[in-house]
């Protein structure tokens, strides 16, 4: 029988086996890319929230960035625009691309920063647009050998990340819309949210990138099942890529981008859990795959600063 007395042990036990990953994380810039049952289960959205604001007051610099694909595929529907995809991404037409936006920065954005702001008065939401945080051309992907044209589909050439290190320095917790403006023709583009993600913790030359997904994590054998990679080096990863199935593809380009350009971990949880984040830095158990750059990245960086990302407290995971 659960006794107070024993709750309460239980959860001082709890505190105390965090202490090495406290100890190791304190001011380290983590990016975290929000997406899949995350963000549409209420209880969810809610856990995840509470756990971005616990890392801030652990001693993290938390960056959190959002698309909103369901949201805004069903604010879409309810104006009698068709959802059309190629290639793996949604044609945004110019009237597409005005919801986007509206759905984006005007409401899936507030409604994260009000839950963060719930739990502690620490976040401040922002697009990529704001201070041309994120710069962009129009991407034309390639289908069967031939150029498509999918509208205002944007790749990323330039991140700006001063004024996300403004906020971070005044101990606020950005939460930025996966939209920038390109440089070109100044129109505004939807740039996929992994991608975003990606690079701005590449820019942050962030300790960490977390990618919430709606799977375990990469199977070995994807996209058929089996059992969930726990570690994979970079190469590794660029061995698996093109087997890997449309929806994985953009998570899993982004993780390798980011260990290459500096990042110390990439990793693709399942947000399904709820405090699948806590679980990830905190504890031994983590709930994903995690890519980490290759040996002799790593003895560079190692010999460059004397730091580099270094073992974790179990001698094993990073």
């Amino acid at each position: 029988m659960t006794t107070p007395r024993r709750t309460a042990l239980d959860k001082a036990r709890s505190v105390c086996e965090a202490l090495p990953w406290l100890t190791r994380h304190q001011n380290r810039t983590v990016v975290i890319k929000l997406g899949g049952h995350a963000m549409v289960d209420e209880q969810l959205t809610a856990a995840f929230a509470s756990d971005v604001v616990f890392l801030r007051y652990a001693g993290l610099k938390p960056v959190v960035v959002h698309g909103g694909g369901p949201q805004i595929g069903a604010e879409l529907e309810r104006r009698g625009l068709v959802s059309e995809f190629k290639a793996g991404l949604r044609v945004t037409s110019p009237p597409a691309m005005d919801v986007v936006r509206m759905v984006l920065a005007g409401r899936v954005q507030r409604e994260l920063v009000g839950l963060i702001n719930a739990n502690g008065p620490l976040a401040v939401g922002m697009t990529g647009e704001d201070a041309d945080t994120l710069t962009a051309v129009r991407h034309v992907p390639w289908v069967d050998g031939e150029p498509v044209d999918i509208g205002r589909v944007g790749d990323i050439t330039r991140v700006d990340t001063g004024a996300i290190e403004a906020l971070l320095a005044d101990g606020r917790i950005p939460v930025v819309s996966s939209v920038a403006r390109s440089a070109e023709d100044g129109h505004v583009y939807n740039v996929n949210a992994d991608t975003a993600a990606a690079a701005l913790a590449t820019a942050l030359r962030a300790q960490a990138l977390v990618m919430l997904t709606d799977v375990e994590g990469l199977y070995a054998g994807w996209p058929v099942g089996g059992e969930v990679i726990a570690r994979l080096t970079a190469r590794e990863l660029e061995k698996l890529l093109p087997e890997l199935a449309d929806g994985m593809v953009p998570k899993m380009t982004g993780c390798l981008h980011a260990v290459r350009g500096g990042v110390g971990t990439a990793r693709v949880i399942d947000g399904r859990v709820p405090h699948a984040v806590l679980l990830e830095m905190f504890t031994d158990e983590g709930v994903g795959t995690v890519i980490v750059p290759d040996p002799e990245a790593e003895q560079e960086a190692d010999g460059r600063t004397g730091l580099g990302p270094g073992p974790g407290p179990d001698g094993v995971r990073p």
